[in-house]
């Protein structure tokens, strides 16, 4: 098959997390597979851009990667010349997966695809989560569901999700959705490095016994106040607050820490820690915590799993099924009493806690695997090419009459 993923940012642009990573491994899963994968992205890196080559391939992991600047309005990453390469190239195709909602490359290429006649999956990347958008930007993202993502959601060929969670919050919206794919995100092996010298604030904190980490974006959306909450109540261990800022909230992390008087056994490093120092402080941390008020799937506490560390984990996180299925954590409520509970419980029994540890590497290795999350996908995307014809006579009228939107879409 020749594939096209269509997602906002990407490599190198590691500040965005998880989805970057994860569209990339399953891209370079497939390609391994044999099937011959291009992305389209923009080159936005935070404020700035990634200093990559615009309108050409490159070459990553035999991934063909094609990025795209961006122009006014360049929050919803729009990117004319991005439409414009659909438009040229869509047809060399046979599916498109699209990684986002409520920004503008998944617009136009949703509404090339239809006026192509083109099949795509469209992944939401926990983004449909109604009580999120209620607590943030309800108006605007209420009526772009209205207006656009109602439509690119129910003429899909299928929606992708990485949990039943995630589907489950989907749902709620009451759309007349496609058929939901549940597939999840992979993770990689650990990599064989060669000790090599930290910063001295990692440094400082892989020092710590026992090493509580939490590892991602922070920002409010991963309930870390309730998680430094928490350790007023957990006896001992030092938690580690560690990833790429968003908004300056690790400073208001830091300010609740001081407040709860345990600012001197939490510390927060409020930036991307990636490569060998990444790898550091996994190998160093004795539990790892995903807190988040809603979370599709969670990156993280797989690449913890994988490394043999057991993980305490909300009950909103798509990762909640990995560890109720496999015995290798704890599941608790999003609230400093259920994080402070689950936390002792581990540390307090570091025999079970192993044992733990053991269990989420090997369910890791054997059943996340790239190349095992990979040719899931693939077989789901021939299926879905299969269907593709009778899918499109079902809908003609509605999904696939040419619209004005997808005319402007490179404009």
């Amino acid at each position: 098959m020749r594939i096209l993923q269509v997602v906002p940012t990407y490599l190198p642009a590691t500040r965005y997390g998880g989805p970057i990573y994860s569209v990339h491994g399953l891209s370079r899963g497939l390609v391994e597979l044999g099937h011959e994968v291009h992305v389209f992205t923009t080159n936005v890196d935070g404020p700035g851009v990634s200093k990559v080559p615009v309108g050409q391939p490159v070459g990553i992991d035999g991934v063909a990667v094609w990025y795209f600047p961006v122009v006014h309005p360049r929050r919803i990453y729009r990117a004319p010349a991005l439409g414009r390469a659909l438009q040229r190239m869509l047809s060399q195709f046979d599916i498109v997966h699209l990684h986002s909602v409520f920004l503008w490359p998944t617009w136009a290429a949703a509404a090339a695809c239809r006026k192509a006649g083109v099949p795509y999956f469209l992944a939401p990347r926990g983004m449909m989560v109604k009580e999120l958008i209620q607590r943030r930007s309800r108006l605007a993202k209420t009526v772009w569901i209205r207006l656009i993502e109602r439509f690119n959601l129910e003429c899909a060929a299928a929606i992708h999700v990485t949990a039943e969670i995630e589907a489950s919050e989907l749902r709620k919206f009451g759309l007349s959705l496609p058929i939901i794919v549940t597939i999840p995100n992979g993770v990689a092996l650990p990599p064989k490095m060669a000790n090599q010298a930290v910063r001295p604030d990692i440094f400082n904190l892989c020092q710590q016994r026992p090493l509580i980490l939490y590892l991602g974006r922070i920002n409010w959306k991963k309930n870390l106040i309730e998680l430094v909450r928490a350790m007023c109540d957990v006896r001992s261990g030092h938690l580690g607050i560690v990833g790429n800022d968003e908004d300056g909230y690790g400073e208001i992390v830091s300010r609740a820490a001081s407040t709860l008087g345990v600012a001197s056994r939490v510390t927060v490093l409020p930036r991307p820690i990636v490569g060998h120092e990444k790898e550091a402080i996994l190998s160093a941390c004795d539990l790892f915590v995903l807190p988040s008020l809603s979370e599709n799937f969670g990156n993280a506490a797989l690449e913890a799993a994988i490394r043999g560390k057991p993980i305490v984990i909300s009950e909103n996180a798509g990762m909640a099924s990995f560890a109720r299925d496999y015995q290798c954590g704890l599941i608790c409520q999003p609230s400093a009493e259920g994080l402070s509970h689950s936390i002792a419980e581990i540390l307090n029994d570091l025999e079970h806690a192993r044992l733990m540890g053991e269990r989420g590497r090997v369910a890791a290795t054997r059943d996340y695997s790239w190349s095992a999350i990979a040719s899931r996908m693939s077989t789901a995307y021939e299926a879905a090419i299969r269907n593709w014809p009778q899918r499109m006579s079902g809908n003609s009228e509605r999904c696939f009459t040419p619209m004005i939107t997808s005319n402007r879409s490179g404009a």
